[in-house]
Formats: structure tokens, C-alpha cells, sequence
């Protein structure tokens, strides 16, 4: 297709730190991404850093926009595109309607979600999950996955579900919200306080027994912990390890309602190699009922598709054929009574995940609208 008839759309991954602007075309980014920092001091003023990083994408990209498809943070009402009170973008109060006035300056579609959406769908169109059913079609097995638990961790948690090829968005822009789930270590809190940039650090703090503002960042306590950087290391082994049950908790929620792999996104994610096997041994470690007798957290097995003996394990073929009873011909029908969800980080790293994610997405719309 030429770039004459090609669509083009703008997308946007929007956080309380920067707005980071690319166009897309054909599914190939076009132009080099470019960030505006989203501080400002008046609503007026942030939403002007948004005008401009739409008119600079497209004197870069050298066409209108088809569409404009990004993440934003909520609380939003994302399908009327009205953005809510904002804890990173405090300007944001009582209700903005951000896609409408973006339609009117840009004159197209304007489609907004919020960032885990974004994630999941992207690494459900080219990430985790076609890798997953790729591997197992290598390996002779007939499982195939269709749905996706995508979690973002990074200064604060966010989710994503996939359910058949459909982001399940809720009836109130509220699906997937996963860091509304209660905290496992701290009663009365959120699973997030605990699953978090800030969450790393002021477990660090405490363990070490130093002021919280002292607190290295998380990269170096990933560093500490893993022995190449000094420091307090079971302090730091004890901030991953929280982080790792909290965690572990709350995505077992989500998989008992889903059944779904899971893809683990955000600045966190890199430090899988300190939390990834903890987080899956708590996600098969058994509950206890009221007699002290072992109950199986999850009805399903937890994999560790970080490490290559859990990717075997994972995706070898299990199962048999059974032959079907009191028929009067001979029929045999396959059954495979393990059942299995794999665990893994991004494989497109988040930003890219959330860019093909917006694409998609808007490209699904318009083709929707064409019809």
C-alpha cells in the first residue's frame, strides 16, 4: 500500500512524567518518537502540550492523521474519551473531554484507553501470546491460549485483559483495574502499595534501616540484589520478595477469573531475574482450609516462561486420546486434564507493546466504521 492511501495514526503514551508522540503507518513507526514533559502548572497548559505534540507528529509524519489512538490515565470514562481526577496529573479535575476536543482541532477519530489495555493488546497481537501458541505448535501440542492477564509495574500498577481477541474494558472503563485489589501483606491497603516503584524502595528503607529518603532506586536495589552492587543485599532480596507475593496474590485473583497467561510490563519488569521464581512458587503455593489441610491456590499449574526448563514443561504435549462410550462406532477424542497458564515478561518491551496496542486498536475502529 502507498503512503498516499495508507493510514496513518498518532499515538500517544501519556504519564505522569512525559508524553511520548509517534506516528504509525502500515504498522511501521514513521517517525523518530519525540517526549514533552508533562508538567505544567494549569490544566490549560497541559492540554496545549497536547495540541502541539499532535501538530509536531504530523509535520514529521507529512500526513493527516486516520485516527489518533493513546493511553491516558485514569479514573476516565474511556469510550466518551472524558478524563477523570488524576493522582500523576493533578490539572486534570471534574472531567475533561479530551477526545472531543481533540476531534475537533484534528478532525478524525480520537480513541482513548488506558495504558494496560494498550499492553495487553499489544503483546497479544505480536508479543507473549503468539510466541506461547507458536511454541506449541512447534511441539506438537493441540492447547492453544486465547486470552491475557497484562500487568504494568513501575510507579504505580496497572492491568490489561485480552479475552478472545477483545480487550474486556468493563461497563464502566473499569476492566482490568487491577490495583484495586486488596494488599496481601498490609490489611486495608492496596495491592499497589506494595507493587510499585515506591514500594521497592520504602521496603528497602525499613529493612536496612535507613531514612526512606535515602533510599536507592529500584534499579539499584535490583543491583544489590543481585550481587554487583554493594549494599544491604537481603534488604534488597526482602523489597523484590514482597513485591513478588503481593504480586502473586493479586494476579491469582485475576487468573481464577480469567484462565489466561499472563505478560508482566512497566520499569520493574527488567528485574525479573529477582522476582520471576518466587513469583510463580507463590502463585502453586497451596492455601490452607480451617483443618490446616493443603488447598490448591489455583485450580490451574503456574509457569515460568523466564526459564527455559518451565517453557519445556509449559509447552511438551500432555494428555491422551479417550474413546467415547456406548457409541456404535469406534471414536476416540482427545483430553489433556493438566491444565496450565504460563507467567512472562514483555517480549516487545512496554512502550512498543502500547504503540502496536494504539494502532491496532484504532485500526480495528475504522475498519468498524468502514463497514
Amino acid at each position: 500500500m502507498s503512503n498516499s492511501t495508507a493510514k496513518t495514526v498518532f499515538v500517544l503514551d501519556a504519564g505522569g512524567t512525559g508524553f511520548k508522540f509517534l506516528a504509525v503507518r502500515d504498522g511501521i513507526e514513521v517517525i523518530q518518537p519525540f517526549t514533552i514533559p508533562a508538567a505544567a502548572k494549569t490544566l490549560d497548559e497541559v492540554l496545549q502540550k497536547l495540541i502541539d505534540g499532535f501538530a509536531r507528529t504530523k509535520e514529521l509524519a507529512g500526513s493527516e492523521p486516520s485516527a489518533i489512538s493513546f493511553c491516558f490515565p485514569g479514573p476516565a470514562d474511556y469510550e466518551a474519551g472524558i478524563i477523570g481526577d488524576l493522582e500523576n496529573l493533578p490539572t486534570f479535575k471534574g472531567g475533561v473531554p479530551l477526545k472531543a476536543m481533540l476531534e475537533e482541532i484534528f478532525h478524525c477519530p480520537v480513541y482513548i484507553n488506558n495504558d494496560g489495555d494498550l499492553f495487553t493488546y499489544g503483546e497479544a497481537l505480536d508479543g507473549l501470546l503468539p510466541e506461547v501458541n507458536h511454541l506449541l505448535e512447534q511441539q506438537g501440542n493441540p492447547k492453544r491460549y486465547h486470552n491475557l492477564i497484562g500487568v504494568t509495574l513501575g510507579t504505580g500498577f496497572g492491568g490489561g485483559i485480552m479475552v478472545n481477541g477483545t480487550l474486556l474494558k468493563g461497563d464502566n472503563s473499569a476492566g482490568g483495574e487491577i490495583n484495586r485489589m486488596s494488599n496481601l501483606l498490609y490489611d486495608n491497603t492496596s495491592a499497589e502499595d506494595s507493587i510499585s516503584i515506591r514500594a521497592i524502595k520504602r521496603v528497602f528503607a525499613r529493612e536496612a534501616g535507613i531514612d526512606p529518603s535515602l533510599s536507592p532506586e529500584p534499579f539499584s536495589i535490583y543491583e544489590i540484589a543481585m550481587g554487583r552492587q554493594d549494599g544491604d543485599r537481603e534488604a534488597a532480596l526482602k523489597a523484590w520478595d514482597e513485591l513478588a507475593k503481593s504480586l502473586a496474590d493479586a494476579l491469582a485473583n485475576a487468573i481464577t477469573l480469567i484462565d489466561g497467561l499472563v505478560v508482566i510490563g512497566g520499569g520493574l519488569a527488567g528485574a525479573w531475574p529477582v522476582f520471576m521464581e518466587k513469583l510463580v512458587g507463590y502463585l502453586n503455593q497451596p492455601f490452607k482450609d480451617l483443618q490446616g489441610k493443603p488447598v490448591d491456590r489455583l485450580e490451574i499449574s503456574a509457569f515460568n516462561l523466564q526459564d527455559s526448563r518451565g517453557v519445556v514443561a509449559f509447552t511438551e504435549k500432555t494428555g491422551m486420546m479417550v474413546k467415547v462410550p456406548k457409541v456404535a462406532r469406534e471414536v476416540w477424542v482427545w483430553y489433556d486434564p493438566i491444565k496450565k497458564i504460563g507467567v512472562g515478561i514483555s517480549r516487545l518491551g512496554t512502550s512498543s507493546a502500547v504503540a502496536i496496542g494504539a494502532y491496532a486498536y484504532a485500526m480495528d475502529q475504522l475498519k468498524k466504521t468502514d463497514q
